[in-house]
């Protein structure tokens, strides 16, 4: 029996199916092809090109509306529409306009049947021409039909779905990485014939399933095995390019005659077999091993993030402008992933810190690294508002990302099977991570000590101002007798304890400015019941270690105290547009939102390292924030400020500091 949700969706394929296929076939309705093209940063999205009277043209966006979008995205096989973008953000088309002043109801069965001025009748210029965002979920039991004559001009590929099935052997191998290709179309799993097959075909599917790379097989056993299974041919053969992310985005080749038995007689069902990267592969001596130029950063899934670039020994990002599925794709194979799911502009993942290297990149989708790829060296105009990120394909583990599991230790259930457990965060599993192995010393149920977690789609990232700590730093002698209050806090060096009320201490001051560059505000985990009253600040502190500060010799020894420092977290100013949430006066709600940041001044108590007992020398002077990782973020890396500092007893010089990153000597 269908579940309420199961059933309407039902009724929706039903509906849709009956849609496309009534749109081929009635009377009077004048017969056109659809392609989203143009530059894209998602296989389902694009400008709106139109295949009418052998020649393909665009659509204007005079009275487009989303329910004209919908129709298109119908008609395309997918599900719904999302959005349309007027003003050709696509990219302007090439040709013919065909169509302006589109008016649909949304239930049309072709973009044919939506009232037009007609095809060919538009004021237009190209600038005008119109694109739309359909939703990825494909129609199921949707069937492509191609309905004009001329079979030379390249459609686009539009099936169900795709699947590699492994044979008998692979099949529990963990990733697939080789098998059979299908297609499924008009509700059926298809095979292609090889005839017209290539290698290119074959880069296009392995960096759909995650894989960076195609590989030789041993095609004896598939022949076999080909001619003991009944076959069931598509009725196309297929043309990639090789740069393309998507099947979706390779054009139709020729027809293919059914013959029955004898369809493909030159040929056998397409085999693919792929190279995974080195972090999805069975073992150490398979995959790629070479080590990239380019890494992601502030992504909340594994294979998605911020791109960042090194260049000359330190880390940047790369601007938006021209960012696009191609180049997105260089990046993902580059580190071992498979092409683009999205390219994401506007610092969609958060900004990042430091340079910004690369500038207008563009690629061909087969370059080995992204700093192959031409791009302007100069990043005028461009700031970390701009950032670039991607989204990548990844091979299906079995395992399923962002579930959440939490429970309370109870001694009636199983034996605890891992402790110690430290990760780096890169890991795909918790078995992945150091952990104590077989020496568990834990009470059956773990007891109070049972791990627990909680996820979300989104996470803050905290980064430090590391000018603003640089062009902040001084010296301040302060008698005791004005430190009382800071001494109760523990703010001080332990020989603070029995110095003379009338003494001196030497510290080093300086303002710290957090900015959140996340995607989701930062929240402390404690509730507003267990926040500690702080009389030097006169608030609430709801976390009570925040940062980290220490003066550290060059071999990375402790020479101050230093101590750890609570904080009242609010928004002290936020970018332009963005409201403040967080204030502290009143035993406020405490956060830092995104775009916003926190600041605390130098003038502020125990804003500061007690250097009373350090000799003169040269240092490293550290601040960490969240240095207990109590507050999940998308990018711990950025959380520690390092810079270099010179003291000559009397005078302090702090310079390069440096976020992310050790001062060596």
């Amino acid at each position: 029996m269908l579940r309420p949700f199961a059933f309407h969706y039902f009724l929706l394929a039903l509906l849709c199916m009956w849609v496309l296929c009534k749109a081929q076939s009635e009377p009077g309705t004048s017969a056109i092809q659809l392609r989203l093209a143009g530059d894209k940063r998602k296989h389902y999205e694009g400008r709106v090109e139109v295949f009418y009277n052998g020649e393909w043209g665009t659509v204007c966006d005079d009275d487009f509306s989303i329910y004209a979008a919908q129709v298109v995205c119908r008609e395309l096989g997918f599900v719904d529409a999302e959005s349309w973008l007027p003003s050709a953000k696509y990219g302007q088309g090439e040709g013919r306009i065909w169509l302006d002043n589109v008016h649909c109801t949304g239930g049309e069965k072709s973009l044919a049947q939506c009232d037009s001025n007609g095809f060919g009748v538009s004021d237009c210029k190209h600038s005008e021409d119109v694109g739309v965002v359909c939703n990825q979920k494909r129609i199921p039991g949707f069937k492509f039909i191609r309905n004009q004559a001329n079979s030379e001009e390249g459609f686009n590929v539009q099936v169900e779905d795709v699947r590699i099935r492994a044979t008998y052997s692979h099949r529990k191998r963990i990733p697939i990485t080789e098998g059979f290709l299908e297609v499924k179309d008009g509700g059926k799993w298809r095979q292609i014939c090889s005839e017209e097959w290539t290698e290119m075909n074959t880069r296009v599917i392995c960096g759909m399933y995650g894989f960076p790379g195609e590989k030789r097989f041993n095609a004896r056993p598939y022949k076999l095995l080909a001619k003991r299974r009944k076959k069931n041919y598509w009725g196309f053969s297929v043309n990639c390019t090789g740069n393309e992310a998507n099947l979706s985005d390779c054009k139709l080749g020729n027809d293919i005659d059914q013959k029955g038995n004898n369809t493909c007689g030159k040929g056998m069902p397409v085999v693919i077999s792929c190279v995974p990267g080195r972090a999805f592969a069975p073992s150490v001596s398979v995959g790629f091993r070479k080590q990239p130029l380019v890494r992601l950063r502030g992504g909340a899934m594994i294979g998605e993030g911020r791109v960042e670039v090194l260049k000359n020994g330190e880390w940047g990002t790369v601007c938006d402008d021209n960012w696009d599925l191609k180049a997105a794709t260089v990046v993902c194979r580059e580190l071992g992933f498979g092409s683009a799911k999205e390219a994401l502009t506007g610092a969609r993942l958060g900004q990042g810190i430091g340079p910004v290297h690369m500038n207008e990149v563009q690629c061909s989708g087969f370059e080995k690294s992204l700093t192959e790829c031409h791009f302007n060296r100069e990043s005028l105009g461009c700031s970390h508002e701009e950032d670039a990120a991607v989204r990548c394909n990844i091979p299906a583990m079995g395992f399923q990302n962002r579930e959440t599991w939490y429970w309370e230790g109870d001694s009636s259930s199983d034996a605890v099977v891992m402790s110690g457990v430290r990760c780096s965060g890169t890991e795909l599993t918790l078995d992945q991570c150091l952990h104590h192995g077989k020496h568990i010393d834990c009470p059956k149920g773990g007891g109070r000590f049972a791990a627990g977690v909680s996820c979300t789609q989104t996470a803050p990232d905290l980064v430090l101002n590391a000018q603003v700590v640089e062009q902040t730093t001084y010296l301040e002698d302060r008698p005791m007798y004005a430190l009382q209050c800071a001494h109760e806090e523990n703010c001080l060096s332990s020989s603070a304890y029995t110095a003379d009320s009338t003494s001196y201490r030497r510290l080093l001051r300086f303002s710290s400015q957090i900015h959140n560059n996340g995607q989701s505000d930062f929240r402390p985990r404690a509730a507003h019941h267990s926040w500690v009253w702080h009389e030097c600040h006169r608030h609430y502190h709801s976390m009570e270690v925040f940062t980290h500060y220490d003066l550290m010799s060059l071999n990375g020894t402790k020479v101050a105290e230093g101590h750890k420092a609570s904080f009242c977290l609010e928004d002290s100013h936020c970018d332009e547009g963005i409201q403040k949430r967080y204030e502290c006066a009143n035993f406020g709600a405490q956060g830092i939102t995104v775009g916003c940041w926190d600041t605390y001044r130098h003038d502020i108590d125990c804003q500061w390292i007690d250097i009373t007992d350090v000799k003169p020398g040269d240092y490293i002077f550290r601040v960490v924030i969240n240095p207990n990782y109590e507050v999940a973020e998308s990018d711990f890396t950025n959380n520690v400020m390092t810079c270099s500092s010179r003291y000559d007893g009397q005078r302090i010089w702090t310079y390069n500091c440096r976020i992310g990153e050790t001062i060596i000597s």
